[in-house]
């Protein structure tokens, strides 16, 4: 029976032949992953001791958690969130990513985004690890179901072919792509169902675009993304892999709920209005190249890897942000902020009158240096709903690095191809 990818790996995890669309099956997830975030954790940490009565686990190597949020006010409440975490790790044998950067891209570093894998995470965005081929599924609080059981009650979604062909022009990248998607289909244009991405423009894709592209699925209503392993995943994979991994692929002649061509050369930046990140919230930069902007930020999960950093840098070097802006940079891992200072990338942007930050989720939701009232910011942000990065009178407009960057320059969204033909 011909199969998807996301159909093969969760035919793996749940024991069987094959699966279809819309069955209900238990999966057994390789990792089982987790932020520390008051509510959540916390909450289950509880949970598993007190309601199940869990005083050991069989396999904590399945469990991943990560403290990446909560780290840059060095307050009691912070010490008191991160203490809850660091007891139940230590009491459950489980290991603990403390301040190393963003859980999800930090899963990829340390190995355990292989092709062929099953993760399972409360936060959507995980969907970022198809880039490597493997099924990342944010599942919310039923990861709970998962940490007691050692295994996820799920529906086998359908699958939404992407046909990409071309290749990005200078100052567009995968940002700009996925609110072309969103701008077409509709925000719910892939509603329950995972984003398979494929063709010559996927694989002219570098994985930084990829783990981009994928781990802002979920503003189309998606389950997941994933992209069938390539020799880059591949040899990606091989470099950092933790234990054993079976690649697989989806079939020729799978079946899809539907297909969807995107030349990847036809792409112009896009920008996201306030709001939300529907599609009638996006319009062409051109479109917007008067709106005046007091902050910007270049990092979070899905834009703030080397490559989102290196562009900024290049638009940037020699020149200086606007005197009426302030530009943050937070690069997505701590050893992506090493490789970029040793690039020279952050003198360039701290010349140019940058800050830069440690990696953490502080900024994205809003923690650190949070927006006040009447502010407007350009952002390589998530979400940009009322409130999310501050004040609910503030504004957040978002972009690809490169137009946040060149937004910066000029105190006005703006272009990023105009500031390179200058």
């Amino acid at each position: 029976m011909p199969q998807t990818i996301t159909e093969k790996i969760l035919a793996r995890a749940g024991g069987v032949d094959s699966v279809r669309p819309g069955q209900n099956l238990p999966f057994r997830p390789d990792h089982m992953i987790a932020y520390d975030f008051p509510g959540y954790t916390d909450v289950m940490f509880r949970q598993m001791h007190e309601d199940f009565g869990i005083t050991e686990l069989a396999e904590p190597e399945r469990y991943l958690v990560f403290i990446d949020h909560m780290l840059t006010k060095g307050d009691a409440k912070e010490r008191d969130i991160h203490k809850v975490t660091r007891d139940w790790c230590e009491f459950y044998g489980v290991t603990l990513h403390e301040a190393e950067g963003i859980g999800h891209q930090v899963t990829a570093e340390l190995g355990y985004a292989l092709p062929g894998r099953f993760l399972i995470h409360f936060d959507g965005h995980v969907s970022g690890l198809g880039a490597f081929g493997a099924l990342g599924w944010g599942v919310r609080r039923d990861l709970l179901e998962a940490w007691v059981s050692g295994q996820i009650y799920l529906d086998v979604p359908a699958t939404v072919r992407f046909d990409l062909t071309g290749q990005f022009r200078p100052g567009v990248d995968n940002r700009d792509l996925i609110h072309a998607i969103i701008g077409r289909l509709g925000a719910d244009g892939c509603a329950h169902q995972v984003m398979e991405f494929g063709g010559p423009g996927a694989e002219s894709m570098s994985i930084d675009r990829r783990q981009g592209l994928c781990g802002m699925a979920m503003f189309t209503g998606a389950v997941s993304a994933i992209f069938n392993p390539d020799r880059t995943a591949l040899d990606y994979a091989a470099a950092v892999a933790r234990g054993p991994y079976e690649p697989v692929a989806s079939d020729p002649d799978a079946e899809y709920s539907s297909r969807h061509t995107f030349d990847l050369s036809a792409i112009e930046p896009q920008v996201v209005l306030p709001g939300s990140a529907r599609s009638a919230n996006t319009r062409g930069v051109s479109e917007l190249d008067s709106t005046e902007v007091t902050k910007a930020f270049i990092g979070s999960c899905a834009s703030g890897r080397i490559e989102d950093i290196r562009s900024a840098a290049e638009l940037l070097r020699g020149r200086r942000v606007a005197e009426s802006v302030e530009l943050n940079v937070v690069p997505t891992s701590a050893e992506i902020h090493r490789q970029a200072e040793q690039e020279g990338l952050l003198d360039v942007l701290r010349s140019a009158g940058a800050n830069i930050h440690t990696s953490s989720c502080d900024f994205c939701f809003g923690y650190q240096k949070p927006l006040q009232p009447g502010e407007k910011c350009i952002s390589t942000g998530v979400l940009n709903i009322s409130g999310r990065m501050g004040s609910t009178k503030s504004e957040i407009y978002m972009g690809s690095a490169s137009t946040v960057a060149a937004s910066a320059l000029t105190g006005k969204i703006t272009d990023p191809r105009e500031v390179m033909a200058s």
